[in-house]
């Protein structure tokens, strides 16, 4: 017990200071993009804060002095990914358990209770095999992140940027048609 109150206090900044400051302005906005893309908002308070821990513990030594909330966004998302991974890693270890115990296929469930669950499971998996940068433009521009806010938190030109996009954009298009063909 005390080992996990001397983490938590090893992570209280003192009040007043820029690390406050870069809290409010964008813990709310960092819970958000990281729910889209874990659909979980336990899950995502929880990356975001563990982001925050990180920059914090990184600020004595040489951290992210340029540009902070770009090194924040980056490894939220970045734990984000490695998050979707594991559970990802779970949800087929527990499915294949689940096929060898019944000796058949899943349960079937009526399908009006999965058609948005299980779209947002796909568009998960299609961007869990994304580069994370690419996962990481589509989840900020879906977010509703500026082309001008997503270039200075990814530390990237404006005009490389938008070519990221429309590659991240083809590349999603591509990945989702192949592995669950055309919808609609």
């Amino acid at each position: 017990m005390q080992q996990i109150e001397n983490a938590v206090l090893s992570c209280e900044p003192p009040a007043g200071t820029a690390f406050e400051h870069l809290f409010i302005e964008h813990y709310p906005r960092l819970v958000k993009v990281l729910l889209r893309l874990l659909g979980d908002p336990g899950r995502a308070e929880e990356i975001a804060a563990d982001a925050f821990c990180k920059l914090y513990q990184q600020a004595p030594r040489q951290g992210p002095e340029d540009n902070p909330a770009g090194w924040l966004y980056r490894t939220a998302m970045n734990l984000g990914f490695d998050a979707l991974r594991a559970h990802s890693r779970r949800l087929r270890r527990e499915e294949r358990a689940g096929r060898e115990s019944l000796g058949r296929g899943a349960p079937s469930s009526p399908l009006n209770d999965l058609l948005a669950e299980e779209e947002r499971t796909r568009v998960r998996a299609v961007i869990e095999q994304m580069k994370p940068v690419q996962g990481q433009v589509l989840l900020m521009g879906s977010s509703g992140f500026s082309c001008k806010e997503m270039a200075a938190l990814l530390g990237v030109k404006p005009d490389s940027l938008y070519v990221l996009i429309a590659r991240a954009k083809q590349q999603f298009e591509q990945k989702y048609v192949s592995l669950y063909g055309r919808t609609k």
